[in-house]
């Protein structure tokens, strides 16, 4: 799965969400598009968000992304 991260995450860098979907089997895009699977939105997100919203790609928090990543049986497993 393809993820986007926009905005400020309130316990995460940038950096450490990048490994923790990355260790995960996910892959991190810099832009959003219709390949994009989930925009993880924190604070003060701008344009990625309003693209994520016309383009209908799931919109998710950084609660939601540490749910979506703890369904994962294995940190290789890919999403």
């Amino acid at each position: 799965m393809t993820f986007v991260l926009t905005g400020s995450l309130p316990s995460l860098t940038r950096e450490e969400a990048t490994e923790l979907i990355e260790g995960h089997g996910g892959k991190v895009a810099s832009s959003v598009s219709k390949k994009t699977d989930f925009v993880v939105a924190g604070e003060e997100a701008g344009s990625k968000l309003e693209r994520a919203q016309a383009l209908g790609v799931k919109i998710i928090d950084e609660a939601g992304l540490k749910a979506l990543l703890s369904g994962s049986t294995s940190t290789r497993r890919s999403l």
